[in-house]
């Protein structure tokens, strides 16, 4: 199956790049860029997602571990890029192989423009025959670096290209039905579906020192990258030309596979906004009206709104037990929402002056959450 896929994400993590904070490990770069080199060879088209700018920031400043407050996390990692992409372009360079550094943040995903251009520049650079490297832009984001989740990164570029494959590399062999780490007789899991019922259950523990995601945070990856019908597999990093193997079909680590709906462009692109603008909860009688997926979110159904948004912003869509059932684009900002909450839509107009749509969100601009 995977050997007929030619577009590939790779992500590797921070304990592997830095071999656990001591440093950028050359050996491993040079036998990851030899990898992928070959595989350009056989008609792949390759995105590395690569952790390890603050882990090689903090060996430079030779801190004894990584901080914790905000403003020292963006100057170790404005630092360690910089040691980071240099080397990554060196060692390429002697594969033949051009690279490219794309650094993104929220925002890039959330505004629609930047996202089109941001998954337009990526495309360009693949038919050119580069290779982009991508991290966070961790000197200026706040809330992404305490999440330290470039799983999640690596899943959004799967998505912002249609990659068919989202290969993560870590430090573990893959998914264990319980942790090995406590458990001796832990049982590697091969394959399993992305909507298996104990999924996440199975995957409970946090990462290491100098990586934050642990094996919870690469399903949550490979769930969202399912949703533009990615496969992803999770695999050691340390195995000997793991890459290659795996896109040769062998059985190495754990094969996530895509059971879900593929969402079209637009869906994809609202599901990608990690954050949202604002929250609209709405009462049971609307909750089981969305439950049809058939039927846009009316003002009468909706009791509260929470946040500043403006129209076209994305929202969330909870129940009143504060569940999330869908998210959305609003047709209204936060104030006239506030305005017309339980209006029916022929009562709109008086009490805004004027009506924009009869729908606070529609049906074409809405998805529903997988729970």
């Amino acid at each position: 199956m995977l050997e007929s896929q030619k577009k590939v994400v790779v992500k590797v993590g921070s304990s592997l790049v830095t071999n656990n904070g001591m440093g950028i490990d050359s050996s491993r770069l040079i036998d990851w860029a030899g990898q992928i080199a070959a595989l350009k060879q056989q008609g792949y088209q390759v995105v590395l997602v690569s952790s390890g700018s603050i882990a090689e920031g903090v060996q430079q400043l030779n801190w004894q571990e990584r901080p914790k407050r905000i403003f020292e996390l963006q100057a170790a990692a404005a630092i360690g890029q910089m040691g980071l992409a240099q080397k990554y372009q060196q060692i390429f360079k002697e594969f033949d192989v051009v690279t490219a550094q794309i650094l993104l943040t929220h925002e890039d995903i959330r505004n629609r423009t930047r996202y089109l251009n941001a998954r337009a520049t990526l495309l360009t650079l693949l038919e050119h025959n580069v290779v982009p490297i991508v991290n966070e832009n961790d000197t200026v984001v706040t809330k992404e670096i305490k999440l330290g989740d470039n799983d999640t990164l690596g899943a959004l570029v799967a998505n912002l290209i249609d990659a068919e494959t989202y290969i993560i590399l870590t430090d573990q062999d893959g998914l264990y039905d319980s942790d090995p780490r406590s458990n001796p007789k832990a049982t590697l899991i091969h394959d399993i579906s992305v909507v298996h019922p104990e999924l996440e259950e199975m995957a409970g523990g946090a990462g290491t020192a100098v990586g934050t995601g642990g094996m919870l945070t690469k399903v949550k990856a490979a769930k969202r990258a399912a949703f533009s019908g990615a496969t992803t597999i999770v695999a050691s990093g340390k195995t000997p030309a793991v890459i290659v193997r795996i896109l040769s079909g062998e059985k190495i680590g754990t094969v996530f596979q895509p059971d879900i709906s593929s969402l079209n462009a637009k869906q994809q692109w609202i599901r990608d906004q990690l954050i949202p603008a604002g929250i609209i909860t709405i009462d049971e009688g609307a909750a089981q009206v969305l439950e049809t997926r058939e039927k846009s979110l009316l003002p009468v159904g909706c009791v509260k709104v929470e946040g500043n948004f403006k129209r076209g912003d994305m929202v969330s869509i909870k129940n009143l037990e504060g569940v999330e059932v869908a998210r959305g684009l609003i047709n209204y900002s936060s104030d006239d929402t506030f305005r017309i909450l339980g209006c029916a839509s022929n009562e709109i107009e008086d009490s805004l002056g004027y009506m924009s749509e009869e729908e606070l969100v529609h049906r074409d601009n809405m998805i529903f959450v997988e729970l």
